[in-house]
């Protein structure tokens, strides 16, 4: 059931109305039927996965925290007993205890993922192998099926047992209350991936409608639809017969593809995200925003910061720094420092941790080699970017331009080309063929395409550019309105005829120019796949 089908908007219209007619103690109850009404509506045979995360980790949370509890409880029955070491001995016993019990939880789900995911990535890579080195013998491949969602859940269900262990917090109590945060259903084809104690401070708690909650929730709701069917649906047709035949279309056109994904990708990932904060917000529960405006961004690494933000601080936080301080890291920048120098064995630990979180990154988005590149050719700019830092700095000190318009400009303009340019990985799907389109961008430079009316043979007719552009002036319109604070405030103070009018035009914008499919049901989200 994807978010811009009539079954969907069905589906929400009934919750919102039932959700505030029913005694507010049900509202969650609601929610958790809605969720897993929702996931079945992906596979009822998979709500098997979903529910095995669930009570595994409400298990082990509850084993870790006892064993919290029991360790306060001794120790404070023997304060005057044990000696210094003892304690220290007895602490650290316990720790490990509850350390195996993580491990085990993290080995279950991860495992799940890793099997149903990755399992046919290997077999393809074991096969190559074994036809590269003369063995005709070919392994089969596996009928699986990846359930909706299991990349996301199973990551914000891993940081919720993380923090548990870590004592952030104590495990949620109520199995059901836990299995609605696991399944929240707006959140589950494409995040955001949330932290329990920021979702739980409104996700169980008793609402009354409010007026202006709903309507920024609709509004917000709305716009994510111009994003995806107006827009990202549109440029798609573009894309895909780029992208498609790569032997037609080269150099410039490669160039022009890759602007075209750049557009499409935000307006589909932003637009499921508006809808995913959207439905939240009708329903008075706070998510986290997942993005902040990365098209502004003056780097890769700041553009990482404000983009698929819930992801990135998942991995810096879950998985950088635990790397970076380890036992064995620590030995290593230490054996570092003393054969290399503090300069470089400083450096080892950092860039280590930085490769293997966007090797891991890479593998997240797709069980296949140009996604491991694409995350390997981040960390390799953002490294490389670093590294530069003292050379930028001699250089912004002698000419004074970094904050002038026209410098800033060019840092954005760069920082759009550079992501524009990895993402042709994601765009052909295969590492050699990337490569060499890419090169013909400069091989088989044919900037005449641009003018002599090939761009009409991509299947967009002038009508479609034209919506296009009017589009991307919008997006770009309302990022810089951003700047000063809610859009949605800034329109609330607006006279009336003047709101209102902007609403219906919206509205209108997305039942006659948005592209649509068979039963007028729009296209999958593209991070429906991770």
């Amino acid at each position: 059931m994807l978010f811009t089908s009539y079954s969907f908007l069905i589906f929400i219209a009934l919750l919102f109305v039932i959700y505030y007619t029913i005694p507010k103690k049900y509202q969650w109850k609601l929610l958790l039927f809605a969720s897993y009404l929702f996931y079945a509506f992906a596979g009822v045979k998979f709500l098997g996965y979903i529910l095995l995360t669930t009570i595994s980790v409400y298990l082990v949370s509850h084993k870790i925290d006892k064993l919290h509890q029991m360790r306060t409880q001794y120790l404070s029955k023997h304060k005057g007993e044990l000696s210094r070491e003892e304690k220290k001995e007895y602490k650290l016993s316990i720790k490990a205890i509850q350390w195996k019990w993580l491990l085990f939880t993290l080995f279950i789900n991860f495992g799940i993922l890793a099997v149903l995911k990755y399992t046919n990535f290997t077999i393809a890579n074991i096969n190559y192998l074994t036809q590269a080195f003369g063995n005709g013998r070919q392994l089969s491949f596996w009928n699986l099926a990846l359930p909706m969602g299991i990349s996301f859940y199973t990551f914000q269900t891993m940081g919720y047992i993380i923090d548990v262990y870590r004592g952030k917090y104590a495990p949620e109590k109520n199995l059901f209350k836990l299995a609605l945060f696991v399944s929240f259903f707006p959140q589950l084809i494409q995040g955001p991936i949330s932290r329990f104690d920021d979702l739980s401070k409104t996700l169980f708690k008793e609402k009354s409608f409010n007026n202006k909650s709903v309507n920024f929730g609709l509004q917000r709701i709305m716009w994510g639809f111009f994003k995806k069917v107006v827009i990202a649906d549109r440029i798609l047709i573009g894309v895909t017969t780029i992208v498609s035949n790569p032997d037609t279309y080269q150099g410039v056109f490669v160039f022009v593809g890759m602007l075209f994904y750049a557009l499409q990708l935000y307006a589909d990932f932003t637009g499921g995200i508006d809808i995913t904060l959207g439905i939240a917000e009708v329903l008075g529960i706070k998510v986290q925003e997942n993005f902040n405006r990365p098209y502004f961004s003056k780097s890769i690494k700041e553009f990482w910061r404000r983009w698929h933000i819930t992801l990135g601080t998942w991995f810096k936080e879950y998985l950088f720094y635990p790397i970076s301080v380890c036992r064995p890291m620590l030995k290593l920048s230490k054996f570092s420092r003393r054969i290399f120098g503090d300069a470089i064995g400083k450096r080892i630990p950092v860039y280590l941790a930085t490769l293997v979180v966007w090797f891991t990154t890479g593998i997240w988005h797709g069980s296949s080699w140009n996604f491991v590149v694409w995350g390997l050719m981040n960390s390799l700019v953002i490294l490389v970017s670093q590294e530069f830092e003292p050379l930028y700095e001699r250089f912004h000190n002698k000419f004074k331009i970094q904050h002038t318009f026209g410098f800033r400009s060019f840092q954005v303009a760069r920082t759009i080309l550079l992501m524009s340019s990895l993402r042709l990985f994601d765009c052909y799907r295969d590492v050699p063929l990337t490569f060499k389109m890419f090169g013909t961008m400069f091989t088989n430079y044919n900037v005449n395409i641009l003018f002599n009316g090939d761009l009409m043979n991509l299947g967009l007719s002038m009508a479609d550019y034209i919506v296009l552009l009017m589009g991307l002036v919008l997006l770009l319109t309302v990022s810089l309105i951003q700047r000063n604070g809610s859009v949605r405030s800034q329109l609330e103070i607006q006279p009336l005829v003047l709101r209102y009018a902007i609403y219906y035009s919206l509205i209108i914008a997305v039942i006659i120019l948005g592209a649509y499919g068979v039963g007028y049901d729009s296209s999958q989200f593209i991070y429906n796949q991770f």
